[in-house]
């Protein structure tokens, strides 16, 4: 067996550099475990998964990294099977990651997108790997960025992220994807709602799905919508955000939504802003997890825990000014424990 690990990095384990191995050549069940592994709360785990992704590294970046997003009852998953099987019958292989919503009360997950993706979910050239949010911010699982890399080290030529719906998720979908496509649903007064919570100023594209069941609703929605474009200033002057109509149900639209894709892809490159977005979000993601380990480490250090009820609740009092409180922990946790 031909060793495909790169010469540079360490000797991994046996059991994880099977696992390298397999994800590189394209094995399903190697794949899937290490998605896994990525996603295990237990630190052992989750050192090995940075050492295996670490390896992986360099056979990532070459996939189309696509986010779909859209209010509940849109249709995202018949849409994403209808693209996904339209792409496979080019010869393309397709990774779906949808994020699941997790209980508030149980923390599990539905993880039902495998059966509303059926026929997709039966083809070899394609994987769906549905993960549960846990809590994460806007329903996007913190693993999903790791998941994936290791889906693009697979081979797989396109990786689309579903979202649960709509809310915070969008930033954080837009942060990991090259083109974020928000789905619409036809007369159904979602538009202005959209321009207040800010979906447009991250949408690269505009689809509205359902367009087969009221033709005159879905072309008065597509003209209003281009028409509040021009309200918005554009992400990139040299991309203009088009607005399509689909239907996943009969397939009809999706070719033309797969060629605003690439088109967008050719765009940004031709521009320069592909590679430059690309690094922006790597550099984002990664002060973002220091952020979030040195809030937990913040709050796990021994003089501030001593401390931080006591100060939480004089701010709760307003016996001392926020500013103070922070100064005063962020002292604690500059000294000596």
């Amino acid at each position: 067996m031909a060793n495909l690990l790169h010469p540079l990095h360490p000797v991994l384990p046996a059991a994880d550099a099977a696992l390298v191995e397999g994800v590189l050549r394209r094995e399903r069940r190697a794949l899937a475990k290490t998605i896994t592994l990525i996603e295990s709360s237990r630190l052992d785990h989750q050192l090995r998964a940075q050492a295996v992704l670490e390896t992986l590294m360099p056979h990532t970046g070459h996939a189309i990294r696509v986010g779909i997003s859209g209010v509940p009852g849109v249709g995202k998953s018949t849409f994403i099977e209808a693209l996904g099987m339209a792409l496979i019958e080019q010869g393309q292989r397709v990774a779906v990651l949808a994020i699941d919503p997790s209980s508030s009360l149980t923390g599990g997950s539905i993880l039902g997108d495998k059966t509303r993706m059926e026929k997709l979910s039966q083809r070899e050239e394609a994987f769906i790997r549905p993960s549960p949010a846990r809590g994460a911010l806007g329903g996007v699982a913190r693993q999903t960025r790791e998941a994936l890399l290791a889906c693009e080290a697979a081979g797989f030529d396109v990786i689309i992220v579903e979202t649960v719906g709509v809310g915070q998720s969008e930033t954080a979908v837009a942060g990991m994807t090259d083109v974020y496509v928000v789905l619409q649903l036809p007369n159904a007064g979602d538009d202005l709602q959209a321009i207040k919570k800010g979906i447009l100023e991250l949408a690269d594209m505009v689809v509205y799905n359902k367009a087969d069941i009221d033709a005159n609703a879905s072309d008065l929605a597509v003209g209003q919508m281009r028409s509040a474009l021009h309200m918005l200033r554009p992400a990139s002057k040299h991309w203009q955000v088009p607005v399509l109509k689909t239907s996943a149900m009969t397939g009809y639209g999706i070719a033309q939504v797969w060629d605003a894709i690439v088109r967008h892809r050719e765009t940004m490159t031709a521009a320069g802003e592909f590679d430059a977005k690309r690094r922006h979000q790597a550099l984002t993601w990664m002060w973002t997890l220091i952020e979030q380990g040195l809030q937990q480490r913040f709050r796990e250090h021994p003089a501030v825990a001593r401390e931080l009820q006591a100060v939480t609740d004089k701010v709760a009092g307003a016996s001392i000014t926020p500013t103070a409180a922070a100064h005063l922990l962020l002292t604690h946790f500059g000294g000596d424990a």
